[in-house]
């Protein structure tokens, strides 16, 4: 599979890398490690030593005399800087021995990395996840994470196609009244998003959670915006039959998709309440251990393993030179996809 390469992915949540930690991950097929220096600033380094490529996240954080980090190499002691630079060499004098820095921000508690030519990198290029920033602790989902044994694009079908919440999702997201919907899709320059309206339909449990707990009739809608290549936000929520979106509540959930390797993908998502109902603290607390439940019950006990399986019949459909039906479901993949060879095409 080729990927995108010169564009921002998110490594992992922000929280994940602690102080003195030495965090590996494969992005992209590259082996990766992620560190803090003295003063929180996280960096990448190419997981690999020159010297016979041992893994460098089995070495350790070291300052310097002048308070700056290096990272030790448990093998043969060699040392590098932050930007990937061999300091210390303790066995003599060596040819050139640095290693791969990639570029790194903390954005939206998020850690975003740039895997394309290093001196293309431009943070301007981040797509906006200003929700994610909230302090209201009891307004934000627990920021999950998944190890999806599938690719990242069957993933992003998933979720450009929210038709399927009615079927997988049955009781949580959605059910048999939801099905049918305007599907309509809307292309800013990159950017895409599909927006489906459901009226005067029973409300799905997650929402009913949210809104009134009646178990009653509203009108549904679900707006998934994606930025290449697998960044999403999906603004769903509830309404009265009729009312309007400001006098109903609702979920941003924002969903992360990186490739690891061609046939496995980290998923990171967490959830933000919007317009929320005031409630005691208590009910708000409960209200967000429930939504973290929900969502995680959804994508990893029940989108995880449909998409794995699907994973092994594309194989085997792909072998057998067959192509999938498009149904009219499938604006929003369509849409994307015509995106993203366009962006590959160009970098090639």
């Amino acid at each position: 599979m080729t990927f995108l390469r010169n564009t921002w992915y998110v490594a992992m949540w922000a929280e994940t890398l602690t102080a003195g930690g030495l965090e590996p991950r494969t992005l992209l097929n590259e082996q990766i490690v992620f560190f803090r220096d003295a003063d929180g600033a996280a960096h990448a380094l190419a997981d690999r030593c020159p010297h016979r490529f041992a893994p460098l996240h089995r070495g350790a954080l070291h300052p310097d005399a002048d308070g700056n980090t290096r990272l030790h190499c448990a093998y043969h002691g060699l040392e590098f800087s932050t930007s990937g630079i061999c300091i210390h060499n303790p066995h003599g004098k060596l040819p050139k021995a640095d290693v791969l820095a990639y570029p790194l921000v903390e954005r939206h508690s998020l850690l975003w990395i740039w895997m394309g030519a290093p001196g293309s990198a431009n943070p301007d290029l981040i797509p906006e996840f200003d929700i994610l920033n909230t302090d209201a602790a009891v307004q934000i989902s627990q920021r999950d994470h998944l190890l999806m044994k599938a690719s990242w694009d069957l993933i992003t079908d998933n979720l450009l196609d929210l038709s399927h919440v009615s079927f997988l999702h049955e009781g949580i997201l959605g059910n048999d009244e939801t099905v049918a919907a305007e599907i309509d899709v809307d292309r800013d320059g990159d950017r895409i998003t599909v927006r489906r309206f459901m009226t005067d339909v029973t409300v799905p449990g997650l929402f009913d959670l949210l809104f009134r707990r009646d178990g009653g009739h509203i009108d549904l809608w679900n707006d998934m915006r994606w930025d290449a290549p697998g960044c999403m936000r999906n603004n769903a929520g509830v309404t009265d039959p009729g009312g309007t979106r400001e006098d109903g509540t609702g979920i941003f959930g924002t969903h992360f998709l990186t490739p690891e390797t061609d046939r496995t993908t980290w998923y990171h998502f967490a959830a933000v309440r919007q317009n929320p109902i005031p409630a005691p603290s208590e009910i708000a607390e409960e209200l967000r251990d429930k939504l973290t439940e929900m969502r995680r019950i959804a994508f990893a006990d029940q989108d995880a393993p449909m998409i794995e399986a699907q994973q092994t019949r594309r194989d085997a459909a792909d072998a057998a030179g067959e192509i999938p039906v498009l149904l009219a479901i499938d604006k929003g993949p369509a849409a994307y996809k015509r995106v993203m060879e366009r962006l590959l095409a160009a970098e090639g």
